[in-house]
């Protein structure tokens, strides 16, 4: 098949060992980031099976109509990215595994490596000694605060975790299923949200971004944090309110941030709002970034192209495009 990876930022994918599971295909590899639809229309126009790396490119119907040869879009993870109604109507398998009770360990890490970092100021110490000045102000431990933990599920458990280790007071909100898990694994389930923004010295988010969940954390919610407060997203900018994290900080409840994601990616303007706050830490995306967590997520998009070709697709999330399953889609 003729196969176009989008988004390799540092053409990482054909030096993983999995990247062997696509000998004898023709592959093409792109390292820039392009949205225009006429500049993807060109790339793309002989693509058979197009690889995604997770949400960097939106994938739409005026970009799909063009597309007469895509049979297969490979990903991993959710995909409120891709047009999946326009995909069935020109007959595109999707393909995204969704990797149940694996969880992602570099987007844990990461995690706490912005918590260590926003309370014990890393980034700003580090930015004033390359400058000539020798320490600028006291940190915050972590040892005897409380860690609220929204959404417990394969990131936020091992997070939840990583705070026991530090001798924290985890404190759990979420949906139901979420509170019993999180019991069941000796945590405790805050008594509503209210009291869990309201208590937690740090509140890190942990939740899939889906119609439900869009907007979840509220200008109300933040303003029930204290000022000394660290609020940490390395899961999906929209879970937040549009415009609430950055008003909530002017106002000082939370008294800082750490983010790993935004709204619109990549973030190339260095005049960007969140960047111009001193306590607040921010990274370009790199929760899942890291070569072992490639090795694992990329051998799963990969054998969904093996799959394909053999006749006998996996992880179809629109299964109304295949014979059998529905009318004949457009091509």
């Amino acid at each position: 098949m003729r196969i176009t990876i989008l988004d390799d930022y540092h053409d990482t994918l054909r030096t993983l060992d999995c990247f062997r599971k696509l000998s004898g295909h023709e592959i093409t590899i792109w390292t820039d980031h392009v949205q225009d639809v006429d500049k993807l229309a060109g790339r793309l126009r002989d693509t058979e099976a197009l690889v995604l790396i997770r949400e960097r490119t939106e994938i739409r119907a005026p970009l799909l109509d063009r597309l007469g040869r895509l049979e297969l879009i490979s990903q991993r993870s959710v995909y409120p990215h891709i047009d999946i109604e326009a995909c069935t109507k020109h007959g595109v398998v999707v393909s995204s595994s969704q990797h149940p009770g694996t969880p992602s360990y570099a987007a844990a890490e990461l995690t706490w490596a912005l918590v260590l970092a926003a309370m014990r100021q890393v980034p700003q110490q580090m930015s004033e000694l390359k400058a000539g000045r020798w320490q600028i102000g006291v940190g915050n431990s972590l040892r005897g605060k409380t860690l609220g933990i929204f959404g417990y599920g394969r990131i936020g458990s091992i997070v939840a975790g990583y705070g026991k280790a530090f001798g924290m007071n985890v404190l759990v909100w979420g949906r139901n299923g979420s509170l019993k898990r999180a019991q069941h694994d000796g945590y405790v389930a805050a008594p509503g949200k209210a009291a869990f923004f309201s208590s937690c010295d740090v509140i890190s988010l942990h939740l899939r971004l889906v119609d439900g969940t869009r907007g979840i954390v509220t200008a109300d919610d933040l303003a029930l944090m204290m000022p000394t407060a660290l609020l940490v997203n390395t899961s999906r900018a929209p879970l937040i309110e549009p415009g609430a994290l950055v008003a909530a900080l002017k106002a000082g409840r939370p008294g800082t941030a750490a983010v790993d994601v935004y709204e619109e990616e990549p973030v190339l303007d260095t005049r960007y709002p969140l960047f111009a706050m001193d306590d607040v830490v921010c990274t370009p995306h790199i929760g899942y970034v890291t070569r072992d967590e490639y090795e694992v997520q990329f051998s799963d998009i990969f054998d969904q192209i093996v799959a394909y070709t053999a006749g006998k697709p996996i992880n179809v999330v629109n299964p109304k495009v295949l014979p059998g399953n529905g009318p004949t889609p457009d091509r």
